[in-house]
């Protein structure tokens, strides 16, 4: 399949929008630090107030589409909802288990099951060089974690649980990927943002797990991880998904870390060790390698 879509050009540069994006989904970090609640709680608020939210605009915009919908398109929607609600409650839970840079970079390996897994799912032909680019983008996240790898059975299952995380955000991807042909933008995140939201809200009240009481700076995070992260960030890269094959979205995605440890430096004064800045070299090398194919193959 092309990165040209048979629907015509791109209305803005593609790359772009992923930029902007990437830079989005970056805050994602700063917010959840900031927000002093549990983490599947944070989780659960990120996409449902993204839902409501959207709500207004689709039920203006998009009513008609959904109703036109076909069962297989919904039930594929509802299925890219799922697998983002687990990609966030896997990794979220790895998290207890495992060191953070451990589950940074497993959870980071999804340009490697969009690669193996894209040409069967959404037709998307990898190129050699994709494939590449794909290996210097996890040894660049590897590098950043070595330092901070953890043995041991607990390890191992946390590290299992990011692993399981970044495959479930793959399939988010490439189901995206497909439904991006022929749904709008605001029809497919509507459905997707909004069933990753029930199913994170029934495990929340289903596990009793605190949702009120927090501050006024927990309220405020969640509202912006709502609106940057999620309605920016990841509804920026869905639009994308239109347009250029998910290998190249995959590849650019890792350039969030980077954004986060940037950040986190600005706000916080954490320190960027060798380590990092080797490793988001790295990746940066293998953003900019994948997205100069990509705009050479659309020119």
């Amino acid at each position: 399949m092309s990165a040209r879509n048979a629907s015509g050009r791109p209305p803005v540069s593609p790359l772009m929008v992923l930029s902007i994006g990437v830079a989005a989904i970056s805050t994602g970090a700063i917010f959840v630090r900031l927000a002093d609640a549990p983490a599947l709680a944070t989780a659960a608020y990120r996409v449902g107030l993204a839902s409501v939210l959207l709500l207004p605009a689709a039920s203006v915009y998009s009513r008609s589409e959904l109703k036109r919908l076909h069962g297989k398109d919904i039930g594929l929607a509802l299925m890219a909802g799922f697998c983002l609600a687990l990609h966030f409650a896997t990794w979220i839970a790895s998290l207890d288990y495992t060191s953070v840079a451990n589950s940074v970079v497993l959870v980071n390996t999804n340009p490697i099951w969009v690669g193996l897994l894209g040409p069967l799912l959404t037709g998307d032909r990898v190129r050699r060089s994709t494939f590449g680019c794909i290996g210097l983008s996890v040894v660049g996240a590897a590098v950043i974690g070595w330092g901070d790898f953890t043995t041991g059975r607990q390890a191992l299952i946390g590290d299992a649980l990011a692993l399981a995380g970044s495959l479930c955000a793959a399939l988010y991807l490439l189901i995206g990927r497909v439904l991006r042909a022929r749904v709008s933008l605001l029809a497919y995140i509507f459905l997707c943002y909004g069933s990753a939201a029930i199913i994170l809200w029934a495990a929340v009240l289903g596990l009793g797990i605190v949702h009120t009481g927090f501050s006024a700076e927990t309220w405020a995070a969640f509202g912006g991880m709502a609106v940057l992260s999620q309605l920016v960030g990841h509804t920026s890269y869905n639009w994308a998904l239109k347009w250029i094959r998910t290998s190249t979205v995959a590849v650019s995605l890792l350039g969030e870390p980077i954004g986060a440890s940037l950040l986190a430096w600005l706000l916080f004064g954490e320190t960027l060790t060798i380590a990092k800045l080797v490793g988001g070299g790295l990746i940066l090398a293998a953003i900019y390698l994948v997205a100069r194919d990509e705009a050479r193959e659309s020119s």
